[in-house]
């Protein structure tokens, strides 16, 4: 089951209260107020792990609550300090506070940690009360309540190559040919309800590089709005570094014109936002095998105009899918490559 949303409440532990005590003992006299501290409470932690690739865990669980602290003791025994409760969630979770709506943190990367609720302070117990003219302190504190917040989990995938298009352009039979991921494939609209990730490698052994496609569940005109799948996995290509763009070019999609359907897919990219329709694309006239000449011309022609890579195949055949591979293992390249530039320029200063 992929679940890439879910909404929970965090609760860290409370700190112990402070003790009363004096000391009671044979041959101590005047032993004075002995109360310890209470222990602090635990904090709740949340980690990004590569061990995890969906936010199930937190759909059926959405409560989750550290240890309190214990409560101090005679004798100066300060209390134990609860567990830290560690939430582990998968790379490319964004973080929302549910009040503000804020973004709280985006985990880009594997084993980031950050403290989501902080623990209760420990209350001091009666010897911190000890003065010279007040002696046999009463006073003691109760342990401080841990932070209580509620926040928005929302997971997106970390592919380098993400394949968009309408519903039955061939984009599942594509990964399937392209990767070891066995998705679902039927002749009717809308087969891939969840987006599907695959491996690619590409070259051989010592020099082999691989890179990761996602299969976006099919797009319709109004998508943005919520029309079709809607915008559920648009956010899935968000973090992508290329986008391939396949358009049917048969007679049996229903629709006339090739270039039209990239144009409306184009579109709700950009009504989108994030700056999808600005990454690099490679348009794929798919189902060659059985293509009308005139669509495929017409897309093309579109492409070249665009100054767009353009690549005819048939996932079913296999033919130009290995042309294709390759070239998208050139794009993510050069797109990793620009990333590592722009990390490594010196921020300017002013």
């Amino acid at each position: 089951m992929f679940i890439d949303e879910a909404r929970i409440r965090v609760k860290a532990g409370d700190g112990g209260n402070g003790c009363m005590a004096f000391r009671r003992e044979k041959f101590v006299p005047r032993g004075g107020p002995s109360g310890g501290d209470g222990g602090h409470g635990g904090d709740v932690v949340m980690e990004s792990s590569e061990r995890h690739n969906t936010l199930v865990h937190f759909r059926f669980n959405p409560e989750h609550k550290a240890e309190r602290g214990r409560h101090g003791e005679g004798s100066n025994c300060t209390g134990r300090d609860g567990e830290s409760l560690v939430l582990k969630v998968p790379v490319g979770t964004a973080l929302y506070d549910e009040a503000t709506g804020e973004l709280v943190h985006d985990f880009a990367h594997p084993d980031e940690r950050i403290v989501v609720a902080r623990g209760g302070r420990g209350g001091r117990g009666n010897q911190h009360f000890a003065t010279p003219t007040h002696q046999a302190p009463r006073e003691h504190e109760a342990g401080r309540s841990g932070e209580e917040r509620s926040y928005r989990l929302e997971l997106k995938l970390l592919a380098d190559a993400g394949l968009v298009g309408y519903p039955n352009v061939g984009k599942s039979t594509l990964i399937s040919r392209l990767s070891a991921a066995r998705p679902k494939i039927a002749d009717y609209p809308f087969t891939t309800l969840e987006p599907n990730l695959g491996v690619v490698t590409v070259g051989e052994a010592p020099h082999e590089e691989s890179f990761v496609v996602a299969d976006i569940p099919g797009l319709i005109e109004g998508a943005s709005d919520g029309a079709g799948l809607g915008v559920q996995f648009l956010r899935h290509i968000e973090r992508t570094r290329v986008l391939v763009h396949l358009v049917d070019v048969s007679d049996g999609s229903g629709r006339e014109s090739p270039v039209d359907d990239f144009k409306v897919i184009q579109a709700e990219l950009a009504r989108f936002g994030h700056g999808l329709e600005a990454k690099p694309m490679i348009v794929v006239g798919s189902k060659a095998d059985v293509a009308n000449p005139e669509k495929l011309k017409k897309l093309q022609a579109m492409a070249k105009r665009r100054k767009l890579p353009f690549y005819a195949i048939s996932a079913v055949s296999g033919q130009g899918v290995d042309a294709l591979k390759y070239a998208i293992a050139a794009e993510v390249k050069r797109a990793r490559e620009a990333e590592r530039l722009i990390e490594q320029e010196p921020a300017s200063s002013f």
